[in-house]
Protein backbone atom coordinates (compact mmCIF):
# COMPACT_ATOMS: atom_id res chain seq x y z
CA UNK A 1 0.00 0.00 0.00
CA UNK A 2 1.73 3.54 -1.46
CA UNK A 3 0.78 6.24 0.92
CA UNK A 4 0.37 9.51 -1.03
CA UNK A 5 1.59 12.45 0.79
CA UNK A 6 -0.02 15.79 -0.57
CA UNK A 7 1.19 19.04 1.88
CA UNK A 8 -0.51 21.40 -0.76
CA UNK A 9 -3.16 22.75 1.65
CA UNK A 10 0.33 22.86 4.60
CA UNK A 11 1.22 26.15 2.57
CA UNK A 12 -2.16 28.02 2.54
CA UNK A 13 -2.43 26.98 6.41
CA UNK A 14 0.91 28.48 7.40
CA UNK A 15 -0.02 31.62 5.10
CA UNK A 16 -3.03 32.19 7.16
CA UNK A 17 -1.20 32.33 10.58
CA UNK A 18 1.28 34.99 9.65
CA UNK A 19 -1.50 36.71 8.47
CA UNK A 20 -3.42 36.44 11.45
CA UNK A 21 -0.42 36.86 13.51
CA UNK A 22 0.47 40.17 11.71
CA UNK A 23 -2.94 41.45 12.00
CA UNK A 24 -2.75 40.78 15.86
CA UNK A 25 0.35 42.49 16.41
CA UNK A 26 -0.94 45.36 14.51
CA UNK A 27 -4.09 46.00 16.34
CA UNK A 28 -1.80 45.10 19.51
CA UNK A 29 0.25 48.34 18.24
CA UNK A 30 -2.62 50.26 17.12
CA UNK A 31 -4.14 50.04 20.56
CA UNK A 32 -0.95 50.75 22.64
CA UNK A 33 -0.38 54.43 19.82
CA UNK A 34 -4.55 55.02 20.75
CA UNK A 35 -3.60 55.26 24.39
CA UNK A 36 -0.42 56.81 23.78
CA UNK A 37 -2.07 59.99 21.68
CA UNK A 38 -4.83 59.77 24.67
CA UNK A 39 -2.10 60.17 26.76
CA UNK A 40 -0.89 63.47 25.38
CA UNK A 41 -4.25 64.71 24.89
CA UNK A 42 -5.32 64.53 29.01
CA UNK A 43 -1.67 66.10 29.38
CA UNK A 44 -2.70 68.86 27.55
CA UNK A 45 -6.16 69.90 28.51
CA UNK A 46 -5.87 69.59 32.24
CA UNK A 47 -6.31 72.68 34.43
CA UNK A 48 -3.03 72.54 35.39
CA UNK A 49 -1.26 73.08 31.78
CA UNK A 50 -4.03 75.69 31.32
CA UNK A 51 -2.50 77.74 34.01
CA UNK A 52 0.92 76.99 33.06
CA UNK A 53 0.12 78.20 29.06
CA UNK A 54 -1.07 81.03 30.75
CA UNK A 55 1.95 81.44 33.26
CA UNK A 56 4.35 81.42 30.38
CA UNK A 57 2.45 83.62 28.28
CA UNK A 58 2.46 86.33 30.49
CA UNK A 59 6.08 85.52 31.47
CA UNK A 60 6.79 86.42 27.31
CA UNK A 61 4.34 89.29 27.87
CA UNK A 62 6.74 90.66 30.67
CA UNK A 63 10.27 90.35 28.76
CA UNK A 64 8.74 92.89 26.40
CA UNK A 65 8.79 95.09 29.06
CA UNK A 66 12.92 94.76 30.00
CA UNK A 67 13.68 95.67 26.27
Amino acid sequence: MKIIFDESAQISAELILIFGGIIVISLVALVFYNNYIHGFNSTFNGSNSTSQLNSTTSSIQNLNNLF
